[in-house]
């Protein structure tokens, strides 16, 4: 019997007590088929972030970054579970038993999250063979326009592609908003002598009629000069960056909760006494924090042991906030169905957590990082204000038709952070191509409001 094989027949073995393990604690997840894959398979799902997903020089670019940290021992990627119907997860060969065991046990933790987390209750949940048909379409482009067409297409989509919008408004029928000046056909009868009668109202359009976040639909809506092919790419990019949509937001509960119920379960196998000191070493470097960024298994984790232990047994203090005895679990449950990020951070990281957590602002001064603010409210609104939009700057279509020359106008909400000038002027020119005109774009630049623009022109706000 060879080593692989002997390996499988293991872990074969241990799926049913793990399965049953998580189901006795309440885990739901979706049935999961699991693969045992080499790492170079390993990592080009990993760049790819889905098996069969359309080519592009960026994903080779992302690939040989994870490969390079591999061979050097800088990082590993000890599985890949995809956010389906059934889940299809994939286990490193070159892990021991013992690491596949818990990979596997934080594999269905996972694969709870996405089945019950509200934020990816509107996910495709067949995205796997989704991603193939899209690649089968834009290989199509490539023999029918070109490959160096369409990646040069593609470059500039790419550019662009986490400014989506996946919880778009609803349009209002403003026909409906205001009362015309005419309330009968016969309004103008009873206006006699100097009396003025009313004048029809102008009608006022404004394009877009509210600030769009998603710049990807906008243009793949009006655009001008794309072509049938062009827009299907965009809208292609668009779909399946809305796939990983929540998997941005719920980074740190994801992977808390993983973590959280992989060592749950792995506690109750029955594992010789070498097997769980290899488990707790694992652990461990799961768990391990960073002085430069946050740890999202040890922050998640900690973050749901704190609510079931202030919900089971909760202080004098947290009773007065309305904490009740001996619903930790069910509350953790809660959390995990109800909130994102965000909201899970703001709700319920503590100043207790960021005390045991050391989670202080720091700066770089010289060769040594040092303090520079201790206060738990201020650092925990830091952290938040880090992940609003997954951390990247939020711009909106201010003007879609901008001086009355079908120009783009998008706007920087300012936030304290300034963009990068360089990156920002080549994007412009990646946008100036999907629009077919030129494109602005205003942001604050020393503190003064400044206008970039794809020409390469820089003007002040007021005088734009």
């Amino acid at each position: 019997m060879t080593e692989t094989a002997s390996h499988l027949e293991q872990l074969e073995a241990a799926f049913d007590p793990i399965w049953s393990s998580a189901r006795s604690f309440g885990l739901d997840p979706f049935p999961v088929h699991f693969e045992l894959v080499p790492a170079s398979i390993m990592y080009e799902f990993g760049a790819y972030g889905l098996p069969g997903r359309f080519s592009h020089w960026t994903h080779g670019r992302t690939y040989h970054q994870i490969k390079t940290m591999y061979d050097y021992g800088l990082s590993k990627i000890y599985e890949l579970v995809i956010n389906s119907n059934p889940a299809a997860a994939f286990l490193l060969e070159n892990n021991s038993v013992l690491q596949n065991k818990l990979v596997i046990a934080h594999v269905l933790g996972h694969s709870d999250f996405f089945k019950h987390n509200a934020y990816f209750g509107h996910t495709n949940r067949k995205m796997i063979e989704t991603v193939r048909v899209n690649a089968d379409r834009i290989s199509q482009y490539e023999f029918t326009h070109g490959k160096d067409e369409v990646e040069s297409f593609l470059d500039a989509v790419l550019c662009i592609e986490e400014h989506i919008d996946p919880y778009p408004r609803r349009s209002v029928d403003h026909k409906t908003d205001s009362v015309s000046p005419h309330a009968t056909d016969f309004d103008d009868l009873f206006y006699l002598g100097d009396e003025h009668r009313p004048q029809a109202a102008v009608p006022q359009h404004k394009f877009p009629e509210r600030p769009e976040k998603d710049l990807l639909r906008f243009i793949a809506e009006h655009g001008k000069g794309l072509t049938d092919w062009q827009r299907d790419v965009v809208e292609i990019v668009r779909a399946e960056q809305e796939y990983f949509i929540p998997q941005m937001q719920t980074k740190i509960m994801n992977e808390g909760w993983a973590a959280y119920w992989h060592a749950k379960i792995m506690r109750e196998l029955s594992i010789t006494d070498d097997e769980f000191m290899q488990f707790a070493e694992l652990h461990s470097g799961v768990l391990a924090s960073s002085g430069r960024s946050l740890n999202p298994y040890l922050v998640g984790m900690r973050m749901f042991e704190e609510i079931e232990r202030s919900w089971d047994s909760p202080t004098d203090e947290e009773k007065r906030h309305g904490r009740e005895h001996n619903i930790g679990r069910a509350k953790m449950f809660e959390v995990r169905e109800v909130e994102n990020d965000v909201s899970f951070l703001r709700n319920y990281l503590s100043k207790k957590l960021i005390d045991d957590l050391d989670l202080y602002l720091y700066r770089k001064e010289g060769d040594r990082w040092v303090i520079v603010e201790k206060d738990w409210q201020i650092v925990r609104d830091s952290i938040v204000a880090s992940m609003t939009n997954f951390g990247r700057p939020y711009l909106v279509i201010e003007d879609g038709d901008y001086k009355g020359n079908r120009e783009l106008y998008i706007r920087h909400q300012f936030e304290g952070q300034e963009l990068d000038q360089r990156y920002a002027e080549m994007t412009l020119h990646q946008v100036e191509r999907l629009w077919g005109r030129a494109v602005h774009l205003e942001t604050v630049v020393d503190g003064q409001i400044m206008v970039w623009s794809s020409d390469g022109t820089v003007s002040r706000a007021d005088a734009a």
